[in-house]
């Protein structure tokens, strides 16, 4: 049994995000196409013979306790599988906190795949997509990684077929937003009794979100724009630029330009303003990113 793994967890954006309704649990019925590409945080876990979860993290911001993605992760795998033992993970942040990309969701699937490998304990399908859904609505995606059609509140994912390789330019703005809110403005002023339409336009859309160039459809970008109008004009400056697509990946506040070059992408760099936090990145297929979360 191995005592120490390094993993890499990565970023997702999303092509495209539709809301249909809410629920009567409380969550918003959605339909969406996360694209996991190669901004990434680092994973360090280690086994250790006590019994207790201990997290390092390099952002001070996020919580190092039972709130925490990968705490929570470590103590739900710990309760399935009857482990006595106990964890201690460091954890090296890059993908910024409040941002869409979905860093926490990524950390706490590949701590899930990272104490498989590393006690040899291997959960069958069903029981590591229960914890993953358990931890949170975007995890399951991050089981798969790819491009993967979520449904649900996000967690009941689908692999669709994987899009070429792109360049992909993300820009993160010096200010987080928060989850919650967004759907409870965007549940405000979008959700309608009427899903049915919303639900086929997706059908059609998702069929391949690259066959025509212009901005991706996301419903929060209406009511995100509207309070902060610099993300829109973003968007504007990116698709001007010569961008496949460009948009805001889940509630925000992080934007993303697909472009068919590097050149392309180095060049729309020049118009991010500078106290804005800017990563160049690639689409990873689906077998790339299963490869490069081990491959350290």
């Amino acid at each position: 049994m191995n005592r120490a793994i390094h993993l890499r967890a990565f970023a997702k954006i999303n092509l495209g995000l539709k809301i249909l309704f809410k629920r009567p649990d409380g969550y918003h019925e959605i339909r969406t196409i996360f694209q996991t590409i190669s901004l990434h945080d680092r994973l360090r876990l280690t086994l250790s013979p006590d019994s207790h979860i201990s997290i390092e993290c390099t952002d001070p911001s996020l919580p190092t306790d039972q709130r925490n993605l990968v705490y929570r992760a470590c103590a739900m795998w710990k309760e399935e599988r009857g482990w006595k033992g106990g964890a201690r993970a460091k954890l090296e942040k890059t993908i910024p906190t409040g941002s869409g990309l979905g860093g926490g969701s990524s950390d706490a699937a590949v701590t899930l795949l990272g104490l498989e490998r590393l006690t040899g304990d291997r959960l069958d399908f069903s029981a590591r997509f229960k914890l993953a859904s358990a931890l949170g609505s975007d995890v399951p995606a991050f089981l798969f990684g790819g491009r993967v059609l979520g449904c649900g509140r996000g967690e009941e994912v689908y692999p669709l077929v994987d899009i070429p390789r792109k360049h992909c330019l993300v820009v993160h703005p010096p200010f987080p937003i928060s989850t919650a809110e967004a759907y409870q403005e965007a549940s405000r002023k979008l959700t309608s009794a009427d899903s049915g339409f919303k639900l086929n336009a997706f059908g059609v859309w998702s069929q391949y979100p690259f066959n025509h160039r212009g901005p991706a459809e996301n419903d929060f970008e209406e009511v995100v724009f509207a309070k902060w109008p610099e993300l829109g004009e973003m968007k504007d400056q990116f698709i001007r630029a010569g961008a496949e697509t460009a948009s805001l990946t889940g509630s925000g506040s992080a934007i993303y330009a697909i472009f068919d070059s590097a050149r392309q992408s180095t060049q729309a760099r020049k118009s991010v303003p500078p106290e804005w936090s800017v990563f160049g990145a690639q689409t990873l297929s689906r077998r790339q990113y299963q490869r490069l979360i081990f491959d350290l």
